[in-house]
């Protein structure tokens, strides 16, 4: 079946599910594969359960005479070729996002800050990946008026295939740092792969992106792009400084050299997330957004998920942010919390994952800057760290970890836990 005569099934459908335990009625189920699951195998239930259609790509799978199975090559280009379609046909303007760290919360204030004033898509979660973002895509209908679509890599060549799915207008790449080396490479590999949004837009001409001028490493590969810029410096078309960060982050902004500061005062962690309010700043004032309503949504916007989160538990207070780690974001946020004013710090840190033959390095490089700032009271978890030269207290993952504080609870501390969500500090949040 062609992608057109698909479409008209598709807008005939009450939406996309890739999940035969979630089948709303009428819905269009494409069956996906996985490493260990085959989604074939689930057609069958998913009709039972409401969807209308299945998109099969196993014969085997497609009863002779049903119309409800519709059999196709590949059932993932499929959910690509048709998300692309559907973005096509309606034309929305769609902001593309990128970057190592920080990604999720800056699309989450861009959306935040752009719902002031018009209908937003975007992406749930960090459903960022070549099943996220056509599924994102699928969502869209004549009603928006802005489509915000988070990009995720962890390998060259993952953000080009993306941007050639959802076809960005805009672009903005939040930053580019040490993470999933193993998968790039190198921090080179990093920078190109993320660099993919920019060829693209390159590539359409006369192409707009938000740059943060303050990043010499994204300067270097916006040439031949309309840069929007924001930063520190008054000359750029937004900047700002921070003004506050114990615990949340305050800062000021203005337009230009001549425009009023405006006073911030945020909900969010650590000073590292000012250049990330500050693109929501940028992007909400470039589409008009007025400067109060701007200030609204980002003192309004609460983080969720273990991303940059303040908690108070009986005993003690915590700064989780333990959804990811890797070590651009693990010094950003150490070196945050040095800086912020609080009494009895005590840090929880895991392992950071994907870090490939630079593991072992950068892990001492974060044990080394525990020890020169002078932490005392810290915990490693994980082989990673275990393995490297300190004088720290250490477990092999979070179970031993619980184990420990079920006997020893620490009391009035400020702790900051952060590490790869793979290590799963967040589990230790209940018992601090």
């Amino acid at each position: 079946m062609d992608i057109t005569a698909l479409y008209q099934i598709f807008l005939g459908c009450t939406g996309i599910t890739t999940d035969s335990r979630n089948c709303p009625e009428g819905s269009l189920f494409i069956a996906l594969k996985g490493d260990t699951f085959n989604g074939n195998v689930f057609a069958a239930k998913a009709l039972e359960a409401g969807s209308a259609y299945a998109v099969v790509d196993e014969a085997a799978y497609a009863p002779a005479g049903d119309t409800r199975y519709i059999l196709v090559d590949n059932c993932l280009h499929t959910l690509q070729q048709l998300a692309n379609y559907h973005r096509r046909q309606l034309g929305t303007r769609i902001i593309g996002i990128t970057g190592t760290n920080g990604k999720t919360t800056t699309k989450e204030l861009i959306s935040a800050v752009l719902s002031q004033k018009y209908n937003v898509l975007y992406t749930l979660g960090n459903l960022n990946n070549p099943i996220g973002v056509p599924l994102t895509l699928l969502r869209l209908t004549t009603e928006h008026e802005l489509g915000v679509v988070e990009m995720g890599a962890s390998h060259p060549g993952d953000i080009k295939e993306l941007v050639e799915i959802a076809e960005p207008d805009y672009g903005i790449i939040t930053n580019v740092g040490k993470a999933h080396l193993e998968g790039f490479g190198s921090f080179e590999g990093v920078i190109r792969t993320k660099g993919e949004l920019y060829d693209y837009l390159r590539r359409q001409g006369n192409s707009t992106i938000f740059l943060h001028q303050d990043n010499p490493y994204l300067r270097e590969i916006a040439r031949g792009l309309n840069p929007i810029t924001y930063g520190e410096e008054n000359s750029l078309y937004i900047n700002g400084h921070v003004t506050g960060n114990s615990p949340y982050l305050a800062f000021e902004w203005r337009v230009g050299k001549e425009g009023e500061f405006h006073q911030v005062h945020t909900r969010l962690i650590g000073e590292y997330n000012f250049p990330n309010a500050l693109a929501a700043v940028t992007i909400g004032h470039f589409f008009g957004v007025e400067a109060e309503k701007i200030d609204k949504a980002l003192n309004e916007y609460e983080p969720r998920n273990n991303r940059s989160q303040l908690k108070k538990t009986a005993g003690n207070t915590l700064i989780i942010d333990a959804y990811n780690a890797n070590p651009t974001s693990m010094l950003a946020a150490i070196g945050n919390f040095r800086n912020m004013q609080a009494e009895k710090k005590m840090l929880i840190l895991g392992d950071m994952r994907e870090l490939g033959k630079d593991s072992a390095e950068e892990h001492q490089r974060i044990v080394d800057y525990l020890e020169e700032y002078g932490f005392e009271d810290v915990i490693l978890v994980g082989e990673l760290f275990a393995a490297t030269r300190h004088t720290y207290t250490t477990y092999p993952d979070a179970p031993a970890l619980i184990a420990a504080l079920q006997k020893n609870k620490p009391c009035g501390k400020t702790i900051l836990i952060k590490g790869s969500n793979g290590i799963k500090l967040n589990t230790v949040v209940d018992y601090l």
